[in-house]
């Protein structure tokens, strides 16, 4: 019974720590010990303690207007943390989840250069994906949904920089080929954070895509769906943007705070 209660009493510590941290996160200035105590529901004296626990830690920092911010510690194991993430051993979970719902073919990619690389599939095998949607597969980076994602996040420079380099080769009658055709649907990606392929790859397959972003806010893969035309499903835009915000969260990405 003391075991149990002690053990208790360790996870109610870590509970309220965590708690506190969580402010701390989401609080863009130092914050006093009455806002946190306040914020958190602890009372003054356990919040103070806990706080004194986490500035011995490093973990929390304690300024001399008795104020409090996330400590250097932190940033430390997050390094460590960010060094040992896998995108693709991250990604897998969540990828398998959302195939497992909509039963079509859940892709991972990243960018190499001007193409995009297929680095992960999910899938049920009725697709009719062939040769560019395969593990390892390229393609140019305006002629997928993926790729798009990419683009969008780039200048209006560097996208027509890539424009001249690659100039824009069509693999179906509708690939964007044209500059100001591309320009025009990278600005709804933009907006939207999503990105489709609408048989511009492949006749006959359409894909829709999210991003995925890293700690720092940059993308650093894509996740889509591809599934032949006549089964696509306007729901999927929903959920193929939330399964990417759940990898990106879980690579780090915060989203930034709406005034």
């Amino acid at each position: 019974m003391a075991q149990q209660q002690q053990a208790k009493g360790s996870i109610q510590v870590i509970d309220r720590m965590m708690s506190l941290l969580d402010v701390l996160a989401n609080t863009p200035e130092p914050a006093t010990l009455k806002m946190l105590s306040q914020a958190t529901g602890l009372h003054p004296s356990t919040a103070h303690r806990i706080l004194a626990a986490m500035t011995h830690s490093r973990l929390v920092e304690r300024h001399d207007s008795s104020t409090y911010a996330l400590g250097i510690r932190l940033l430390e194991l997050g390094n460590i943390v960010k060094a040992r993430i896998n995108i693709r051993e991250v990604a897998l979970p969540i990828m398998q989840n959302l195939h497992e719902t909509i039963g079509e073919a859940v892709n991972l990619g990243i960018r190499d250069g001007d193409e995009i690389i297929y680095v992960e599939r999910t899938s049920g095998g009725r697709s009719l994906v062939r040769v560019v949607y395969l593990v390892g597969g390229r393609a140019a980076l305006h002629l997928t949904s993926l790729g798009k994602l990419f683009l969008a996040a780039e200048s209006v420079a560097e996208v027509r920089a890539y424009a001249k380099r690659t100039g824009l080769p069509g693999k179906t009658p509708h690939s964007l080929t044209k500059l100001d055709t591309l320009e025009k649907e990278l600005d709804k990606i933009r907006r939207h954070d999503l990105a489709y392929d609408n048989e511009e790859a492949e006749i006959g397959l359409r894909c829709v895509a999210s991003p995925i972003r890293n700690d720092e806010g940059s993308i650093v893969a894509g996740l889509s769906i591809s599934a032949p035309t006549d089964r696509h499903n306007p729901v999927w835009a929903a959920q193929i943007k939330g399964a990417a915000e759940e990898i990106s969260r879980a690579l780090g990405y915060r989203q930034p705070r709406t005034r």
